[in-house]
């Protein structure tokens, strides 16, 4: 009799765990940005197992990594976040995609522990989470108690819940890419020109607010054409990514870079007068000089034509006119170069 109360007790407790499971998945399916998906599943994790540790450690430079970190602003993220080097990771896991329990000599798998948090555990469990096909991280959980994980318990459920995490991942990886595409151009990853009219009008409206200096560089490569014409658009697509990279790498972090169309590039620079737009200039055309791009053993030599406009001009009265402005400086620019060999007077 007493086997069967076990037995009948065994039972509604799996059923509890599983009805638990069931929640929390059925809760992160719907879903589709990274940082609600991730606050959402540890905290209910916690919540409804009462586990005491549950943290997420992800492969530096997997497929999702680098989005992760650049989209998530949460606090609780921060905290329960673990980003870890490949090698180490698959050392620790030994490369599998099924839960790893441990509840003796722990130190190695302290890696796995987010920075600059304390944890006191006795036992763990470690559910590997895969991105099409790929193991990506882990969704770790782990207790003071060595009885709560430990080698040969039924991980069916665990490995269940990483499945579908796994699932959520590809959706929201596919949800953000689509978002994306919204604002970004596809070929170059830099701000599309919507973006960046939205950009320009609300640093215009900050810098006339708070009386701060505003300027703008208007940019294209010369004879682009030539450059498809000869070795083909393959390479004319690699020579844009090229330059968008490294306008990127060389602007200030408060600096906006945008493909405004074809092999025409804006950069907007809050807080930055015109003779220090100047400097970048100077900077940028020094750069590509030195550095032309070799694609298949083809060194690709690369001009670039600027023209600088800043709201200190008094004719600048809006965004349009600051614009134009700089378009209209290019335009001279390259007229002269044409006409008189490389002199570029990116201000008048």
């Amino acid at each position: 009799m007493d086997d069967i109360k076990e037995i009948l007790e065994t039972l509604r407790t799996n059923q509890e765990i599983a009805r638990k499971f069931f929640e929390i998945e059925s809760s992160i399916l719907s879903v589709f940005n990274f940082k609600d998906l991730f606050e959402r599943l540890l905290a209910e994790i916690k919540e409804k197992f009462g586990i005491p540790y549950v943290w997420i450690s992800m492969i530096d430079k997997s497929k999702i990594s680098n989005l992760v970190q650049s989209l998530i602003s949460s606090e609780i993220i921060k905290e329960r976040l673990n980003v870890i080097d490949r090698n180490t990771f698959l050392d620790l896991t030994e490369n599998k995609i099924t839960p790893i329990l441990a509840n003796d000599d722990l130190k190695p798998f302290y890696k796995l522990l987010p920075p600059k948090q304390k944890y006191l555990i006795r036992s763990l469990a470690i559910a590997p989470i895969t991105l099409d096909g790929e193991i990506i991280g882990s969704l770790n959980h782990a207790d003071h108690s060595e009885l709560r994980y430990w080698p040969g318990m039924d991980t069916s459920l665990l490995e269940q819940l990483a499945v579908k995490v796994s699932i959520c991942l590809s959706n929201v990886m596919a949800h953000e890419q689509l978002r994306s595409l919204a604002f970004r151009d596809p070929l170059t990853g830099l701000l599309n020109r919507r973006t960046m009219d939205n950009v320009l009008k609300r640093e215009f409206n900050r810098a006339k607010r708070y009386a701060t200096p505003l300027s703008l560089l208007f940019l294209d490569l010369d004879d682009f054409k030539v450059v498809n014409g000869l070795y083909g658009h393959d390479i004319g697509d690699d020579l844009l990514k090229y330059v968008a990279k490294h306008l990127e790498e060389m602007s200030r972090k408060s600096d906006v870079v945008a493909r405004f169309a074809g092999d025409e590039f804006v950069i907007i620079l809050p807080s930055t007068p015109l003779k220090k737009a100047q400097n970048l200039v100077n900077r940028l055309q020094n750069f590509f000089q030195k550095n032309p791009p070799n694609f298949d053993g083809i060194s690709i030599p690369i001009l670039i034509s600027f023209g600088i406009a800043s709201i200190e001009d008094e004719t600048v009265t809006d965004t349009v006119s600051l614009l134009k402005r700089a378009d209209t400086v290019l335009y001279k620019a390259k007229k002269m170069k044409r006409g008189y060999g490389n002199d570029n007077p990116t201000i008048e």
